[in-house]
This record gives C-alpha cells, sequence and structure tokens, in this order.
C-alpha cells in the first residue's frame, strides 16, 4: 500500500479574502421547511451535563463484564472532536478485552475531504489485514457517517457498524449544528466533497443507537428507517453523552456480542 503524506485534519484557517463572507452566507442560508423535526435550541442546555461528569467518575465505576467475543474496534469522533473525546469509553472496551483501534487522522473532525476519507479507508484496510478479522466500526455523530460509507466501499473489512447519534436519516438539516457544519466545512451539508448516499444500508449488519433526549440531531434522523439499517435502539442521554453515559458504553458493549 502507497504510503500517504501526513494529514492533520486541520480546517483551513485563517480564511483567504472574500471565503469568510462566503462562509457567512453559508452559515446564513434560510431555514428550509424540510427542518421540521430538529430539537429547539433551548434544549442544547442539556448537553452541559459533560460539566458533571468528571466528578461522578470519582464514585462511579461500571461493572464491566469479560467479552466472550473480544473485537477490533475503530472508533471515529463526532464533528469538531478528537479521538481523546471517546477515549473513556475505549477504556471501557478495553477493560472487557477488546482492541479499541483510533481513526488514524491527527486533530479534530473538521468534516468529510477526500484526503481525511482516504486516511480512514487506509486505516481500515490496514486493521483488517493485520488483525486478520473485520473490524467494528463505531461512529459517533458525524463519525457515524464515515463508518457506513466505509462500510458500503470495503464490507469486506467490516464487521458491524454501530452509529451513536448519527444523522444518516431524512434532512440533513434537521439538526442544530448544520450552520456551524457549513461554515466550518465551507461546503452545503448536503453536498460534501466525498460521494456517498448516507441513508442507504451498508452491505454489513447495521445498529443505529439513537436518543429522545439528543439535543443536537433530530432523534428520527439517528434512529433512521427500517431498510436504512438493521436495529434501532433507544437510549436515554444526551447527544454529548453517547461518549461517557454507561447505559451508552453498556449498550456497545451489549452489540460486540452478538454476531
Amino acid at each position: 500500500m502507497a504510503t500517504r503524506p501526513p494529514f492533520s485534519g486541520l480546517p483551513p484557517f485563517p480564511l483567504k479574502e472574500g471565503e469568510f463572507a462566503r462562509r457567512i452566507a453559508l452559515a446564513r442560508e434560510e431555514r428550509p421547511d424540510e427542518e421540521f423535526g430538529r430539537p429547539h435550541a433551548l434544549r442544547l442546555l442539556a448537553e452541559l451535563d459533560i460539566l458533571a461528569e468528571p466528578a461522578r467518575r470519582l464514585v462511579r465505576r461500571l461493572e464491566i463484564p469479560a467479552s466472550a467475543r473480544p473485537r477490533t474496534v475503530m472508533i471515529l469522533p463526532g464533528f469538531g472532536a478528537r479521538s481523546r473525546k471517546m477515549r473513556y469509553m475505549a477504556e471501557q472496551f478495553e477493560r472487557a478485552g477488546h482492541e479499541a483501534k483510533r481513526w488514524g487522522v491527527e486533530g479534530r473532525n473538521w468534516g468529510p475531504t477526500p484526503e481525511r476519507f482516504a486516511r480512514l479507508e487506509d486505516r481500515l484496510i490496514e486493521l483488517h489485514a493485520r488483525k486478520r478479522e473485520p473490524v467494528v466500526l463505531l461512529g459517533w455523530s458525524l463519525g457515524g457517517l464515515y463508518a457506513r460509507e466505509l462500510a458500503h466501499r470495503h464490507p469486506q473489512a467490516v464487521a458491524k457498524v454501530i452509529t451513536m447519534g448519527s444523522p444518516f436519516s431524512g434532512s440533513p438539516r434537521a439538526n442544530n449544528a448544520w450552520r456551524v457544519y457549513q461554515f466550518v466545512t465551507g461546503h452545503p451539508v448536503d453536498a460534501p466533497p466525498v460521494e456517498a448516499d448516507i441513508s442507504a444500508k451498508p452491505p454489513v449488519e447495521t445498529v443505529a443507537l439513537w436518543s429522545p433526549y439528543d439535543s443536537v440531531i433530530a432523534p428520527r434522523c439517528a434512529a433512521g428507517l427500517p431498510g436504512e439499517r438493521d436495529r434501532a435502539i433507544a437510549l436515554r442521554c444526551t447527544h454529548l453523552g453517547f461518549t461517557y453515559a454507561p447505559e451508552a458504553i453498556l449498550a456497545v458493549l451489549a452489540e460486540f456480542e452478538r454476531d
């Protein structure tokens, strides 16, 4: 396999002359009717629950059963997040006996680009070849959309796709993040620079974790419709909580045990 040059995944800032105005215009696009169903913006205050999480961990220890089916798991973070955002969850997987692997891109997830996606493909192929078995793809939010497309392109390398609060169904604007996404990435949320049919079910088992308390992504978009995923599992956590809530961690661990 050819070695690609280092790619940090940094956003293209500072912006060139005229680019800032173009991105402001993208962020200020008229809100379409198809946004119906998105969480009310005030519900974003619920995401402040994450501030109490460090204190909770001082007095909480999850009971993690040893796995009867250890897996290799490639973890893909959400928009604007680094791999370390999901480190706590990865540590719980490792306690159970699984191997949790990073996504292979340095820095934050600033949206899809051909270069970033090529990196992800290389990472998946490398893990599959090294472990000599298909890899579980676990994607949070935008990372789940990457996971679904990776499974479309390399199904032989993927054992299962698990998404957490990922908007793969319905309108890509039925959420509270699309304006920020368009400003940061510089492209419309429904016209990414990487060709993908995100609502089409990958040819591997695909499980969608969603929450009615998600204040970023419309629950219906994260749950999907029959035919877009194999199963949908409802949790009771915030959008950020998918990465640390005990029920989210235990739900993912339970999925690892299923063939």
